[in-house]
């Protein structure tokens, strides 16, 4: 990269830097916003305070200060995701918001939301934290704009809550904190209202999460644990469904394969493979005011013909093919996860605080999207571009760490 290509980035970044944290009360925060973001994209490899601090300037207090500022200082994260909401929506066509989860492996027990958990995909007990992201996702990017942390019930110790400064008002469930979050966002958002694809299949309350997105009126399709109760809709009932009662989703599913009275078996357009649907209620708490929601729960196969994961949505008269396109991002936001894993330091927060944690995730997205929405177009000739090798040069920091290294040179020459 020349220098003059440098200092072009230089400039975009700055323009980047000083569009998403105008919201910042004082210069000095708004300069290691931007140093922190700098940092995270421009390090190789782990991002700690120290070696980011390292990347992006010659101070020697320079990694005090940015662990202060994500740790310590008293700076809202919201007003800045709101910011670059609008800023990643100005440059995509988004299509839907997508929930995703990421676990985060920690050592010892102090880290906020810390505890140990049974992960399905890795087949063993963890000591973790579980983050919740909310993405903008549009048919090519996922882009992350919201998080939420997952507080087990181990964390409704007050002496424990206090040492981790988990605000008062953080007291909600996961699904709860993340309708919240999702209502919040679509006020912020200027390209109207967007169907909600969710995860809920390993660490959240897939009936909650759905009644509760219904209730305030999202559309939706979220992927389903087998073992989620359903009732079956009018037409099952009329074909002398077998289980008066709630039954589990794939025990119906199931059922109707065997029985031959499946309400549905259709071919998805894009790949003429078989999906299974059927009209069904969820059990309501008696305490949910509103009508009794209409869902179609459908089937979608895996590579091999065979019947895949469970979805349920609230748009029933959607075409098959949307619905299945909307469902395909669940395993890209899954793929964005572990990319941020893996090159942007998702995992690489070392502090213990709630606002610590929420101030790392939110400039690891303004990172990743800022890279994603500026850099890709840029690096198609870049040897591994694609790959999903840990090794290959990554498309979106490989840029950055030149510029860093240069910028850092301009200082010393100056």
């Amino acid at each position: 990269m020349t220098a003059q290509h440098g200092v072009a980035r230089s400039e975009s970044f700055s323009g980047f830097a000083e569009e998403l944290f105008r919201h910042l009360p004082r210069i000095d925060q708004r300069r290691w916003a931007a140093a922190y973001v700098q940092g995270l994209l421009s390090t190789p490899g782990k991002k700690t305070v120290r070696r980011m601090a390292a990347e992006v300037t010659d101070s020697s207090t320079a990694a005090q200060a940015l662990h202060q500022f994500i740790n310590s200082s008293p700076w809202e994260w919201g007003p800045i995701r709101a910011e670059l909401m609008r800023w990643a929506a100005q440059r995509t066509r988004p299509r839907c918001w997508t929930i995703a989860p990421a676990v985060l492996p920690k050592r010892g027990a102090q880290s906020c939301g810390v505890h140990r958990r049974f992960i399905p995909h890795a087949g063993r007990t963890v000591n973790c934290q579980i983050g919740f992201g909310v993405f903008l996702s549009s048919d090519t990017e996922d882009l992350p704009v919201a998080w939420s942390m997952l507080l087990p019930d181990e964390w409704s110790d007050e002496a424990r809550r206090l040492r981790a400064r988990i605000p008062s008002d953080v007291t909600a469930s996961a699904e709860e904190w993340l309708l919240n979050l999702t209502d919040e966002l679509a006020v912020h958002a200027a390209h109207g209202p967007m169907p909600v694809v969710a995860d809920a299949t390993g660490y959240l309350d897939a009936a909650a999460l759905i009644n509760g997105l219904s209730a305030r009126g999202h559309d939706l399709v979220v992927a389903v644990p087998d073992n989620l109760l359903v009732l079956p809709g009018s037409h099952l009932a009329a074909r002398q469904c077998p289980e008066a009662g709630p039954v589990a989703a794939v025990r119906l599913i199931s059922e109707h394969e065997r029985t031959g009275l499946i309400p549905q078996r259709v071919s998805a357009p894009a790949d003429g493979r078989p999906y299974s649907m059927g009209l069904v209620h969820l059990p309501r708490p008696r305490s949910l005011p509103g009508p009794q929601h209409t869902y179609r729960l459908f089937t979608q196969p895996d590579g091999r013909g065979r019947r895949g994961g469970l979805w349920i949505t609230n748009m029933v008269n959607q075409p098959l093919g949307d619905l299945v396109g909307l469902a395909g991002r669940r395993a890209e936001a899954a793929g964005t996860v572990g990319r941020l894993e893996r090159n942007f330091g998702l995992r690489d927060f070392e502090g213990r605080s709630f606002p610590g944690w929420h101030h790392h995730m939110t400039l690891v997205s303004a990172a990743f999207t800022y890279a994603r929405l500026t850099a890709h177009q840029d690096m198609r000739s870049i040897s591994g571009f694609g790959s999903n090798s840990r090794t290959a040069p990554d498309p979106y920091t490989e840029p950055w760490r030149s510029l860093g290294r240069q910028q850092t040179q301009d200082r010393q020459t100056a």
